[in-house]
């Protein structure tokens, strides 16, 4: 037999691209779910997995989460200083859950839109595994601030959001990457000015790490949901600005990273529409 020609038994599975990301996103345990992440890379790029049939998705009201931390509403969340060790605690658990999260946003792209085509995969699944690392970095910072991810309350508003959209994936790229994600962009330049004011230099130096990555994650949501939009005769710009209004209006509010936003493929013209419908 020849060499190139892999055995039955040695082929990709039709589909298992799309049944892996569902284990990884039905896992509760957050270190397996990084792991699962990563090896979801890593076999997709590796040709061990490819698309095809599977069972249809399942809307999924709960991704695999630990039993802690306890979510709550975001009001209830408690506001600490940064010069305290419990301040920069609650700071960095913030920013581990949403992180922890943002892995489960990205296989659930993948797992849920299958009529995407390949190098959509290969974005969401790079993702979830960059996500997964930023996810790891930020539990160690807990381990040496004497926490562990879990000891906090936290919100559910990502996933919420995923469940908001997940009937289109134009309107998931829309609102996940280019609202909730965007905004970690513009509040993370304030959250380093603030640590570095109180010495914690270790948490900055992850934070920059994440914002920069973080960049690139918008970008690769903001042009999917150009694409998508052209491919229905859809102006992306005034689109987004309808979908904003009709599924979250009052969610995008300054301070804006402007140079951030531009780099993660928002135009002048849309960082003047956001501006201006905050101003209204």
């Amino acid at each position: 037999m020849s060499e190139t020609n892999p055995s039955p038994e040695s082929a990709p599975e039709p589909g298992g691209v799309f049944r892996a990301a569902e284990a990884a996103l039905r896992e509760r345990d957050p270190e397996t779910k990084c792991e699962r992440a990563l090896e979801l890379m890593r076999g997709w790029w590796a040709g061990e997995l490819e698309a095809g049939s599977a069972p249809a998705p399942e809307r999924m009201e709960v991704p695999g989460r630990p039993e802690h931390p306890v979510l709550v509403h975001p009001k209830d969340l408690p506001r600490r200083g940064l010069h305290t060790t419990a301040g920069r605690v609650a700071l960095v658990h913030a920013v581990a859950h949403i992180e922890f999260n943002a892995i489960n946003l990205a296989l659930d792209a993948v797992y849920r839109f299958r009529d995407m085509p390949a190098p959509f995969v290969s974005d969401w699944l790079q993702v979830a595994a960059e996500e997964a690392r930023h996810f790891r970095l930020l539990r160690a910072r807990l381990h040496e601030l004497g926490a562990d991810y879990g000891d906090l309350p936290a919100h559910n508003g990502l996933w919420e959001a995923a469940l908001l959209t997940d009937h289109d994936v134009m309107v998931r790229m829309a609102l996940v990457p280019r609202v909730l994600e965007a905004r970690g962009l513009d509040v993370t330049p304030g959250m380093i000015e603030r640590l570095t004011a109180a010495g914690d230099h270790a948490t900055v130096a992850l934070l920059e790490i994440i914002q920069r990555e973080e960049v690139a994650h918008v970008a690769i949501g903001t042009r999917w949901f150009r694409e998508l939009a052209h491919a229905r005769g859809l102006d992306p710009e005034p689109l987004f600005l309808e979908l904003l209004a009709e599924h979250m209006p009052g969610r995008v509010r300054p301070p804006f990273a402007h140079e951030a936003r531009l780099a993660a493929g928002f135009t002048e013209s849309e960082m003047g529409a956001l501006e201006a419908q905050v101003r209204d």
